[in-house]
């Protein structure tokens, strides 16, 4: 029989399956898989109940530890009545094991993302963000770690540019993350903003919304970050909408917690951050079968050629004026 090419190619349905029923559930034998990449989730039908989520997290990104103060964030934001899905626990634990891999199971929560451009849904975002920030700052995360440039963006260069970038662009790649990573820094350090915990990866796939309420979903990369780190990926379009969508948000998020605006500054360099580990993260992950397959685009000429132009594009984003409050 062959060796599987990645660990979690041994998740066939029966091993999920056995996995799922390994907590005292029966299951009625179908499984769906889950758009999802960094871990795998599944869901899983129930006999005679709604289905389950589960999820199996990636071999060695996470400590036991790491899980668990992901996990106990949830409970705490839950037991607060915030709409956030918290894993179900079994004999008081939430992180099991089976066959090799960890996993947790979730509750079934329908939705669709968000529309970002109604004020009115970011007004209750706004309220939503408050609540979870003013939980998230009564202490820190003693084993998650914090986003910081180092390991967002020192690392995350290091890692692609011997190894990726072709050699007719690193030089140009090289200086542009050289110049890009001292502006970032510089920002960072004049703001000096506290750590907080955070969702960290605040999107509109990560938000289901329904019967015109969300209900946050996925907070496998919380982290210690500043509070705008939840922010900056609710803003789109061009600067008047963004600040009218920031003046909402702010609005809603001023009912419950106090915003810094002096974070406001650190908007794009988050973004270039965030840019910088992309790459990282498709570098890092690159021989799981499953990236090559979602993402042939990328470690192409015309993909690092379009990551030159990016690089380009945020420094100069970086001398631009930050958004600013009302």
């Amino acid at each position: 029989m062959t060796e599987p090419r990645h660990p979690f190619e041994a998740l066939t349905p029966s091993f999920i399956i056995d996995a799922v029923e390994s907590q005292g559930f029966v299951c009625d034998c179908r499984t769906l898989a889950l758009n999802s990449y960094e871990n795998r989730v599944y869901q899983v039908g129930i006999e005679e109940e709604a289905p389950l989520i589960a999820k199996f997290y990636r071999p060695g990104r996470w400590s036991n530890e790491q899980i668990a103060e992901e996990h106990q964030f949830c409970f705490e934001l839950a037991d607060q009545e915030l709409p956030v899905v918290a894993p179900l626990r079994r004999d008081g634990a939430s992180l099991f094991e089976f066959g090799g891999f960890r996993f947790a199971l979730y509750p079934r929560q329908g939705g669709h993302a968000p529309e970002l451009d109604d004020l009115g849904n970011l007004l209750i975002l706004g309220r939503l963000l408050g609540r979870l920030h003013c939980l998230g700052a009564t202490r820190p995360f003693a084993h998650r770690p914090r986003l910081d440039v180092a390991s967002f963006g020192r690392q995350s260069v290091e890692l692609i540019r011997e190894r990726f970038v072709p050699a007719d662009l690193r030089a140009n790649y090289e200086a542009l993350t050289t110049d890009l990573l001292a502006t970032v820094d510089a920002v960072v350090q004049a703001v000096n903003a506290p750590g907080i915990r955070v969702h960290g990866d605040l999107h509109a796939g990560n938000i289901l919304w329904r019967h015109g309420a969300p209900h946050l979903v996925d907070l496998d990369d919380a982290r210690l970050a500043p509070a705008v780190q939840d922010f900056w990926m609710l803003l789109c379009g061009d600067r008047p909408r963004r600040l009218a969508q920031l003046a909402t948000l702010v609005d809603g998020y001023e009912e419950f917690f106090s915003f810094n605006p002096r974070e406001l500054q650190l908007i794009e360099a988050l973004r270039s951050l965030r840019l910088l580990h992309f790459s990282a993260w498709l570098a890092s992950r690159w021989e799981d079968p499953t990236f090559p397959r979602h993402f042939p685009w990328f470690n192409t000429p015309r993909y690092w050629g379009e990551q030159i132009l990016e690089l380009r594009e945020q420094i100069a984003a970086l001398a631009e004026p930050a958004l600013e409050l009302p």
